[in-house]
């Protein structure tokens, strides 16, 4: 397996099965993580997939 380069995003299993994903910032630290937990390894994948393409998406103060 070759070395893991940070920033990234993982996707695991949880402890019943189902897949989530967690975000890690530049040094290594753990920053994000999916609210949910998917059944298929492809919707994880989408979930990961979604969030990036929010980068550019606006932030407002409520």
């Amino acid at each position: 397996m070759s070395a893991i380069s940070y920033p990234c995003y993982k996707h695991k299993k949880d402890v019943r099965g189902q897949w989530y994903w967690v975000y890690y910032a530049k040094n290594g630290e753990e920053i994000s993580k999916s609210s949910e937990s998917y059944v298929a390894k492809a919707d994880c994948l989408n979930g990961i997939k979604l969030n990036k393409a929010s980068a550019n998406d606006p932030i407002y103060e409520v």
